[in-house]
């Protein structure tokens, strides 16, 4: 079987991107996954290298796509200077390095579009850097989104540990999601955690609910969404045969995940979900941008400023996101070789 191309955006120079894309090319179990087209300025490259103190061998560099090509070679970059990456200090928020975080991912779109890539990993971005850079977007679901002009549901899902979490809301403010809350908009979200679980190659995906207020509300009590809102949404779903429960109380229902009863969570924000996810699984998490036409993964962290530059970064989640993003290219069991123990690498 032909190999998968996948393609490899910088991310942020400023952060542990660059690093982690020297260490991912570096292994030799990535290089015999798939092919790579490194997408991005070729100085932020090298700044990799120079932080991880390793060259990569045997890259070809391009600077148009029509001459990619991975015979000779697994890795392709394909390069784009943009302006002011030379004067972008390490660990620092810059409108040069997030244009060229976005850049990136654009052109990683484009080439997804026009079949040259069969799915995306990204290093860590810099929201605030991508703000200053341009992006008038939340983050980059929301960039994809508007790319591809979707009028269908698109939702960031993390995954660690064998434990997946979808969000009704997510990068929104805490005092707006009451007012975001409704049936259809839940409904919305667990049809896709189950449609987004079945193509990661489960076979009936059990999903529970989380609950909005502290005790589900004991009864209405404090709080009334889960009788008024979250338990119409799940009982739809009930009926259309997909295998999902709750609403059960935030503060316990990951324990029933965590011990293997149940394979996802919808929660109703994003820290319910994103706290004991993170604290089960920070060292192996994985992000994947659901809903959209192709599959787009990364780690699930964000740019470590504190240890920027200093050779210092864990590989593990930029491993799994890179097997993942194969894995549901190729349609196959996304987890598959997946790391869910320190201790395995």
């Amino acid at each position: 079987m032909a190999k998968t191309t996948i393609a490899i955006v910088h991310g942020d120079p400023a952060g542990i991107g660059p690093e982690l894309l020297i260490k991912l090319l570096s292994d030799k179990k990535t290089t015999d996954r798939a092919n790579i087209l490194v997408i991005g300025d070729p100085k932020v490259f090298l700044r990799g290298e120079n932080t991880v103190g390793y060259q990569i061998e045997n890259v070809r560099h391009i600077t148009n796509i029509k001459n990619l090509n991975f015979s000779n070679c697994n890795i392709n970059h394909l390069d784009i200077n943009f302006e002011g990456i030379d004067g972008v200090p390490t660990a620092a928020v810059s409108a040069p390095g997030g244009a060229s975080t976005i850049g990136g991912l654009h052109r990683a779109l484009e080439l997804s579009k026009n079949g040259y890539v069969a799915g995306i990993v990204f290093m860590p971005f810099n929201k605030e850097s991508m703000h200053l850079g341009g992006n008038d977007f939340n983050d980059e679901l929301g960039y994809a989104s508007q790319f591809f002009k979707l009028k269908t549901r698109a939702s960031e899902f993390n995954f660690a540990n064998g434990m997946w979490n979808g969000r009704v809301t997510s990068h929104v403010a805490m005092k707006d999601v009451h007012n975001l809350l409704n049936e259809d908009l839940i409904c919305e979200e667990i049809a896709l955690t189950n449609q987004t679980l079945e193509l990661a190659g489960y076979d009936r995906p059990r999903i529970v609910v989380s609950a909005y207020n502290p005790h589900a509300g004991d009864g209405g009590l404090m709080g009334r969404e889960e009788i008024d809102v979250i338990a119409p949404a799940i009982k739809r779903m009930k009926q259309k045969q997909i295998s999902v429960n709750g609403p059960l109380p935030a503060d316990t229902l990951w324990l029933k995940v965590r011990d293997g009863e149940y394979d996802a969570v919808v929660t109703m924000y994003h820290d319910q979900g994103q706290i004991a996810i993170k604290l089960l699984g920070f060292d192996r998490g994985v992000t994947i941008l659901a809903g959209l036409p192709i599959p787009i993964t990364t780690p699930a962290h964000g740019t470590a400023f504190d240890i920027a530059g200093q050779n210092k970064a864990n590989i593990v989640p930029t491993q799994n996101a890179f097997i993942m993003a194969v894995n549901m290219a190729e349609h196959r069991k996304s987890t598959d070789g997946v790391v869910s123990n320190q201790n395995e690498y």
